[in-house]
């Protein structure tokens, strides 16, 4: 009898470890904030979970962030700014997307604390991409300490294919724990 109940122990241990493996490859997946570049939104070290399904059913929003496979083998974490057909350029810190300018609330407070210097310099997205627009099955991503960030301005748009998920659940340190838009 103690054997039949060990054996049932084990199984179920395995089925929980099935399962555990099954969740975090296909579904969600845990990843750390590594360096400043989303700040004030995340801090560095901030740890995340990673909707991996969500981009399977429907496409990246704006404004969404996102976490994708960069070009030197790493996990970065960006806001995408930029959607397929859409022309983009900042002006006088002021981003506009097909012309019209767009509010960015998430910067409000880097732009009180950068006083006489602009957030983001001037930049149009044929500059800095060589595409007037962005192209199909791509996006266009921008960390928000616009200062101290890599990011499409500086590798790329990023292909459909190699965004991992989106991340807006902090869940560490605990204190933190909340919701990111």
């Amino acid at each position: 009898m103690a054997k039949s109940e060990s054996w049932e122990w084990v199984k179920a241990i395995i089925v929980a470890l099935l399962l555990a493996v099954i969740i975090r490859y296909f579904f969600f997946a845990p990843i750390v904030v590594d360096g400043q570049s989303m700040m004030p939104t995340l801090e560095h070290n901030d740890r995340m979970i990673v909707n991996k399904i969500g981009y399977t059913i429907g496409e990246p929003k704006r404004f969404d962030i996102v976490v994708f496979h960069a070009p030197q083998n790493k996990d970065y974490i960006k806001r995408v700014i930029g959607l397929p057909g859409d022309t983009l350029y900042y002006e006088n810190d002021i981003l506009y997307i097909n012309g019209e300018p767009v509010d960015e609330p998430y910067l409000d407070k880097y732009k009180e604390e950068a006083m006489k210097l602009p957030l983001t310099g001037d930049f149009h997205l044929r500059d800095v991409t060589g595409y007037e627009e962005v192209p199909e099955g791509h996006l266009f991503v921008m960390g928000d300490n616009r200062q101290h960030s890599k990011d499409s301005r500086h590798i790329g748009v990023i292909p459909y294919e190699e965004v991992v998920g989106k991340a807006n659940i902090v869940f560490w340190p605990f204190s933190d724990l909340r919701i990111v838009e």
